[in-house]
């Protein structure tokens, strides 16, 4: 039977440009089911649900639901739940984490501080301190949104838990059912798709030495997804895989084509240029939907500038 996730997988779709873009996260622990829209389809209030959803639209945070591996329906709510803020720009990042009764605190943020990368708020409303335990390894696993991300998903989380890795954790989503299981690994912010557990703790085992790896890796979501495509192709081009040392500066154009600049902390640059394409043949976006080109971002050139002086 085919899939979505059959399909881009056969058509060999890329995967380098197609990450959620959110320059911070906000999760929030909700055992039990979850529906398709699941901010307000789960044992979390509607209510609450909704205003979160509208407090974050154009901050720069994106909200997601999570849950420890396992049978949703087994899963009750807690009295008190995690609810973690991690902010993914390179050089500025940071992993914040609360243990809260009740969720309805989150709406004392100010969410656009919180996009920009200010946790102060976060701290004080929900008696937050830095993260200090092993890297978030969140698994798509919503099969009410697409039923790969429960047949791929739930499995491979099921696996990273019952083999130790303490992060691992079901999200709600990630974006990109179609390159199932997808995975996002906090507090880097890299997306990545079409993993398998070994791959996976491979990834776990970098972050833990500082290094990112482009295997499989959707990219950064900090970035909107021309720059994810650029910088994955600075990090390739210059074998450079240390975390944190590049960033997006400037994206110039409009689609189908942009000019990106990506700044290495010591200083060296790179002009990428990255062309928007459609993935053919035809193929469904999702299960059960209809047949589609989706959008891919293909680079095009990089180039190696020579910083001005004092620039």
């Amino acid at each position: 039977m085919s899939t979505c996730t059959s399909a881009s997988r056969d058509f060999d779709e890329p995967l380098a440009g197609t990450a959620a873009t959110a320059r911070t996260w906000l999760l929030v622990e909700q055992p039990g089911p979850w529906g398709a829209k699941a901010l307000t389809s789960s044992r979390l209030d509607p209510a609450l649900g909704r205003a979160l959803e509208a407090a974050a639209t154009d901050t720069g945070v994106r909200v997601a639901l999570i849950r420890r591996p396992g049978r949703p329906a087994d899963r009750q709510v807690p009295g008190r739940r995690r609810v973690y803020a991690a902010h993914t720009v390179p050089g500025a990042g940071w992993l914040r984490e609360s243990v809260e009764g009740d969720p309805a605190r989150l709406l004392d943020l100010d969410f656009r501080a919180l996009g920009a990368g200010d946790h102060s708020g976060f701290d004080r409303a929900m008696g937050a301190s830095a993260h200090r335990g092993a890297p978030l390894t969140l698994v798509c696993t919503n099969g009410k949104r697409d039923r790969c991300c429960a047949l791929l998903g739930r499995p491979l989380a099921q696996e990273l838990a019952a083999s130790g890795v303490d992060g691992a954790w079901e999200v709600t989503h990630i974006g990109g059912h179609r390159f199932s299981p997808t995975v996002l690994v906090l507090p880097h912010g890299y997306a990545y798709g079409r993993v398998e557990a070994p791959l996976v703790k491979e990834i776990l085992s970098a972050v833990a030495d500082g290094r990112i790896v482009t295997e499989r890796c959707r990219g950064g979501s900090a970035w909107e997804r021309p720059g994810q495509a650029a910088e994955l192709a600075v990090r390739t081009a210059a074998r450079e895989f240390t975390a944190g040392v590049l960033s997006v500066v400037r994206t110039e154009g409009a689609a189908p084509r942009w000019e990106v600049t990506v700044a290495h902390a010591d200083g060296r640059g790179w002009r990428v240029t990255v062309a928007q394409g459609a993935s053919l043949p035809a193929r469904p976006e999702s299960c059960g939907a209809a047949l589609a080109t989706p959008a891919r971002m293909d680079v095009v050139a990089v180039r190696e500038v020579t910083p001005t002086p004092g620039g």
